[in-house]
């Protein structure tokens, strides 16, 4: 089979190599779909290079000897595990049992294959993370003000689409104004949920402040879906100014943040990292990593089937495997 290697630049490489044979917990897919996301570039986080596609949706071509839940055939989709062998770049991606779903009736793949790896994210971020209550669990009884920067990101939609099945508000959310109109569909104003265009605001004290006048309650906490730039000065300032007395100031970042800024806070800011391996064999595998990524990817699966869930915007690229570099190259652009 063909796969892409992604070399640093982002440079990526044609390698021929053999169809990977599952585990007895795995399953081989037949790629139809493999999504792109701003890490496959950062070649950097990963020793060598290597196939670096973990968002997946295809049909079942071969199982493992455990494997009861899906049979040769079935349309699926996936997360693949980060930094192993087999990614999604590839005519076959090999990938836990655990994190793949059947596709339901009427979902396409290329909508499936977006939220694999970003809507985890987000659910490791608001469940794990801000350890805020899970949609089958009894909401907040008060209002619970969630500061999220970059909702318009795909982890940052997906967050504020969680929130909104958790019964969450209100909901702040910050993005350019290009999010606009992919939030203003999601959010529930009557709800007290607004958004925020942070080009608006000439400082960081004027954004804190209009973040403020959203909050009838103490900010309970935020999730920083960008973590980078302009990001973690105004969501430190947020929690700092906003928190409460009593409320010990949380926080989600998606990269860690720097340990300069967190000196400057009159508030002892704890930032919670959010790695989405975890799930497979990261640091909370042994506190139950893996079955939050096997209840998450089937609660999506469920979601979707029911129209309480949806992929993120997507735009897809000809060629195949080919498509890749382009693909990539716009992702590092800012594109």
């Amino acid at each position: 089979m063909q796969e892409v290697i992604v070399h640093e630049g982002p440079r990526i490489a044609f390698v021929g190599s053999p169809i990977p044979k599952p585990g007895p917990n795995q399953i081989v897919i037949k790629v139809n779909v493999a999504g792109c996301n701003p890490k496959d570039y950062k070649t950097y986080w990963f020793p060598e290079p290597l196939n670096q596609g973990n968002d997946v949706a295809g049909y079942v071509h071969e199982v493992g000897s455990n494997v009861t839940e899906f049979k040769v055939g079935d349309a699926v989709f996936a997360l693949h595990e980060i930094g192993s062998a087999h990614g999604a770049h590839a005519e076959y991606c090999l990938t836990w049992a655990y994190t793949t779903a059947h596709l339901p009736k009427g979902v396409s793949m290329e909508e499936a294959a977006t939220i694999p790896l970003s809507a985890t994210s987000a659910a490791l971020s608001l469940y794990r993370g801000l350890q805020l209550p899970a949609p089958w669990q009894s909401p907040t009884k008060l209002p619970c003000p969630l500061l999220i920067y970059g909702a318009s990101s795909a982890v940052g939609a997906f967050a504020v689409k969680l929130a909104l099945l958790s019964k969450i508000h209100p909901i702040i959310a910050i993005s350019g104004p290009s999010g606009a109109s992919l939030l203003s569909g999601l959010l529930e104003p009557a709800q007290g949920d607004i958004l925020l265009n942070y080009q608006d605001y000439s400082s960081t004290s004027s954004l804190v402040a209009e973040i403020g006048k959203a909050c009838p309650q103490p900010l309970y906490g935020a999730v920083d879906a960008i973590s980078a730039d302009q990001s973690p000065k105004v969501v430190l300032a947020a929690l700092d100014a906003l928190s409460g007395s009593t409320n010990e100031p949380r926080l989600v970042t998606l990269l860690p943040y720097p340990e300069d800024l967190l000196a400057q806070t009159k508030k002892a800011i704890k930032p919670y990292l959010t790695v989405v391996g975890d799930v497979h064999n990261g640091r909370d595998s042994k506190a139950g990593g893996q079955d939050f990524g096997h209840v998450m990817i089937r609660l999506f699966a469920r979601w979707l089937g029911e129209g309480r869930f949806s992929g993120h915007p997507f735009e897809v690229r000809e060629g195949g495997l080919k498509g890749v570099q382009g693909a990539l190259d716009d992702l590092k652009d800012g594109k």
